[in-house]
């Protein structure tokens, strides 16, 4: 009865052989086999990236607009520029995402987020924000 269990289940002894035969044995060479180092740049490519400015020209609104033709969301952060420039900066944006079918969100008292239409954004963090006649308004 133990003849048949170890013929059936193998023991201790015979899975070794049967390891180190394969072990001598050259391993086939698979095509479709990728490197790791393959497989991580092949998903960088793929991923989705979000470029974060702090404009302190207006000057700066061509390379964020730039990024949002690439098809990379933008978080964009205007607290080193001067009210005047930053309304102008929204205003390109509000343009530039029009023109992509993208999306401009206000994130913070001075943070917007522009998006490409392949990015969906949800939830509103704009309605605690204090507005005033002073400073970025509200989209």
């Amino acid at each position: 009865m133990a003849g048949i269990f170890k013929s059936l289940f193998g023991d201790d002894a015979a899975a070794d052989e049967y390891y180190e035969e394969d072990r001598t044995n050259e391993p086939a060479r698979d095509d479709n086999v990728v490197s790791f180092s393959q497989a991580k740049r092949a998903r960088s490519d793929r991923m989705s990236r979000i470029a974060l400015y702090e404009p302190r020209l207006y000057a700066d609104v061509k390379q964020i607009a730039t990024q949002l033709l690439k098809g990379q969301a933008v978080i964009v952060n205007f607290t080193q520029m001067d009210d005047r420039n930053a309304k102008r900066v929204v205003d390109f944006l509000n343009g530039a995402t029009f023109a992509i079918d993208g999306d401009i969100k206000r994130i913070g008292k001075e943070i917007f987020l522009c998006t490409p239409k392949n990015y969906e954004v949800s939830g509103d963090l704009s309605a605690g924000l204090k507005l005033d006649g002073t400073s970025l308004t509200n989209n």
